[in-house]
């Protein structure tokens, strides 16, 4: 028998053995890389949460200043969701706005209070400064890759822009309006309506329909508002049990 002949049965456990110890080794890799992948997204999930309730208890304290109780922006959230849905929106856009609407106006933090408490009518140069809220939200809250406060930026930016292109900051038109400010803004015209202010008190809900059913294709989006009236006695069903027992702040932000 030839030498080469007598070498071979001693290599090929030699083979095997080193392909046994490369399979077991890329195994506790990918075992390796896939528990370091749950942690990272665990704690991007922590981070996020965290972040999230930062920035709803500034919405809060926005809120406190402008003299209401901060139901509004709980009762906004829970309106603009069930509006998405009746829209036929999918849950999972419809779940990110309950979310992200609570902090539409989280820039009236940087308006001072002599304007922002003011009784009375504002000034032109005033009422400019007052506007300001929607970029310093879509400020505070656009400093993040995060779906979620993507979608809030855009919220605070874009809920005081009108259907007919006379709302501001960037006056936009029609569908130019992200459907997420779309949407905040007629459920935040109505609830807005239907509370009582310092300067007035709650306008009745049908009083409050006919107001919003007036702005129909001038402040809001037509299909919208539609949406709405054809929803309304659930929409203010929903309203009425967030006002008697507000969800807890853990409900509102997601934090379970």
């Amino acid at each position: 028998m030839r030498a080469h002949e007598m070498s071979r049965p001693a290599e090929l456990p030699a083979s095997r053995s080193f392909d046994e110890a490369a399979v077991a080794q890329m195994e506790r890799i990918v075992v390796d890389l896939g528990q370091m992948y749950h942690e990272r997204n665990d704690a991007l999930r922590e981070v996020t949460r965290a972040h999230h309730e930062a920035l709803l208890r500034l919405s809060l304290a926005a809120e406190f200043r402008d003299d209401d109780t901060g139901v509004h922006m709980v009762r906004i959230g829970y309106l603009a969701e069930a509006l998405a849905l009746a829209l036929g929106q999918p849950a999972r856009f419809a779940q990110m706005l309950r979310r992200a609407a609570p902090m539409h106006d989280v820039g009236k933090i940087g308006i001072p209070d002599d304007i922002l408490k003011k009784p009375g009518g504002l000034s032109p140069e005033e009422r400019q400064v007052m506007n300001g809220h929607a970029r310093i939200g879509a400020d505070i809250l656009g400093r993040s890759r995060v779906p979620l406060f993507q979608v809030a930026a855009e919220v605070a930016l874009a809920h005081h822009e009108r259907w007919d292109g006379t709302g501001y900051p960037q006056g936009l038109s029609g569908e130019a309006i992200p459907l997420s400010g779309r949407i905040v803004a007629v459920v935040d015209f109505f609830d807005a309506l239907t509370m009582d202010r310092c300067y007035r008190p709650a306008f009745p809900d049908d009083v409050a329909l006919a107001m919003l059913n007036g702005q129909r294709g001038l402040a809001f989006d037509p299909q919208v508002v539609d949406a709405f009236m054809k929803n309304a006695a659930a929409l203010i069903e929903l309203r009425l049990r967030i006002h008697r027992q507000p969800p807890s702040f853990e409900d509102l932000a997601g934090l379970d």
